[in-house]
């Protein structure tokens, strides 16, 4: 995992567009790979959230999915969340950063464009308020992460790696919560 976090923070230094050689198998192999260190750095990031609760910055109750539990029964919570929202952002946030492989510059603001935009549109899943928009750099951070190696996983490997990422992603943090509701 550690070389995996140094190849992805190399490649952050000098995103290119430049797709990896490898058979199907390696390429799941690196996607799971890619989700543990994902959720490694999502833990290490909730613990940090955690203490901005505890200081009354916000709650969970101000979050968008304690309205998707409210609203919606487990298995359609379960399709929007790990099949349905992983798609469409796929498509909208790492979909079209290849667009941009013929110009290295262009793909390099791309790239990163991309990615802060798929982080920050998560900044809705809150009750927005100034302390919501102060902390936001905090908040998004685990989705600004993702958005990285969801976006390494689509030029390294294609835009179905990505959304499958995603959808694992997804569905390990939605899963557990499925299961205990009454």
């Amino acid at each position: 995992m550690e070389i995996l976090l140094k190849t992805i923070v190399g490649y952050l230094k000098n995103p290119t567009c430049t797709p990896l050689e490898r058979s199907v198998s390696e390429k799941l192999k690196l996607v799971f790979k890619t989700l543990i260190l994902a959720f490694t750095i999502a833990f290490i990031l909730s613990i940090l959230i955690s203490i901005l609760e505890s200081f009354g910055v916000f709650t969970m109750d101000q979050h968008a999915t304690t309205q998707l539990f409210k609203d919606y029964s487990p298995p359609i919570i379960f399709l929007l969340v790990a099949i349905v929202a992983p798609v469409i952002e796929e498509l909208l946030f790492r979909g079209p950063i290849t667009w941009f492989c013929n110009n290295q510059s262009r793909f390099k603001y791309a790239f990163y464009g991309f990615t802060i935009l798929f982080g920050y549109i998560h900044i809705f899943n809150y009750e927005f308020t100034p302390k919501i928009l102060i902390f936001s750099p905090i908040l998004v951070a685990p989705q600004l992460v993702l958005g990285v190696l969801l976006g390494y996983l689509r030029v390294k490997l294609g835009l179905l790696y990505a959304m499958l990422l995603h959808a694992l992603f997804n569905a390990t943090l939605i899963v557990p919560s499925l299961m205990f509701l009454d």
